[in-house]
């Protein structure tokens, strides 16, 4: 397995695993262009890719304006191998080595990733309006989990 930051080359190869969740599926492709992903890439963001054989496996990345979460997939054939949580610590180590901004993040409740993530430590702060679960984390939780 290879990890590396991720570019607009990628982009073709990240939506191919963005399509083939199981969850959190994307009923509808036109809402993540690819204009979104070259923002987050570029100027707006960052991402991580993890490759097995040249394939990409998995992807995260992070929406700096807004300090958020935009993303965080694994191919449904590399699930459990380590993947999806290796990129969440890659994104969230380089971003709290940067800025002590909170991040946060939307998910569906009572979903892997909600469980994802409050196995990971982040703080369920409530329903939001959309019906996902706003999760949470700071700096110093985030050091106190890297402790």
């Amino acid at each position: 397995m290879t990890y590396r930051n991720a570019t607009v080359t990628d982009i073709e190869a990240l939506h191919k695993v963005r399509m083939a969740v199981k969850e959190n599926v994307l009923n509808n492709p036109a809402l993540v262009t690819d204009a979104d992903y070259k923002k987050y890439l570029t100027t707006d963001g960052k991402g991580w890719l993890c490759e097995i054989n040249g394939i990409v496996t998995g992807f995260a990345i992070i929406d700096t304006s807004e300090n958020n979460i935009w993303a965080l997939f694994v191919h449904p054939d590399h699930e459990k191998k380590g993947i999806g949580k290796k990129l969440h610590d890659l994104m969230l180590n380089d971003h709290f080595s940067k800025s002590d901004h909170s991040l946060w993040l939307g998910t569906a409740p009572k979903t892997r990733a909600a469980y994802f993530y409050s196995k990971a430590g982040w703080k369920n702060l409530g329903i939001r309006s959309n019906g996902e679960i706003k999760f949470e984390m700071n700096a110093t939780d985030w050091q106190n989990i890297q402790a």
